[in-house]
């Protein structure tokens, strides 16, 4: 299983990014994706979710109605937007996937099975 990570850049604040991660040695259709951030010297913490249909999402406070988590199953790719983006959202991205068929959204990183590389965002001031 791979997830592949791209997308991260420099930008202003402000501005936006659209992170990617696309999936190979499964199919993402039965189950929750979620990203996660890690910024230096800090924890890996959540920043939104998605379950298997795309029907149900949960955010991080700090990015409720800036960030947009979505799906494309018949891609096998799950999308980050950021709007709006600010320099406390500088960090690596990571993506996951929660291995439990139909499963909820989940919030915590030890409920993940897969990980990506992650994809750096720098938001400049």
């Amino acid at each position: 299983v791979q997830l592949q990570a791209s997308g991260g850049g420099l930008v202003q604040a402000g501005g936006s990014l659209r992170l990617s991660c696309a999936a190979s040695g499964l199919t993402i259709s039965k189950y929750a994706m979620g990203w996660f951030r890690q910024a230096p010297g800090t924890e890996r913490g959540f920043v939104a979710s998605i379950n298997w249909s795309g029907g149900s999402a949960n955010y991080a406070d700090s990015v409720k109605g800036r960030f947009t988590i979505s799906r494309d199953n018949a891609r096998n790719t799950v999308y980050l937007q950021m709007n709006s983006l600010k320099p406390e959202d500088t960090a690596v991205y990571y993506c996951a996937v929660d291995y439990s068929p139909y499963g909820t959204t989940q919030k915590i990183a030890r409920e993940y099975d897969y990980w990506g590389q992650g994809t750096l965002v720098t938001v400049s001031s």
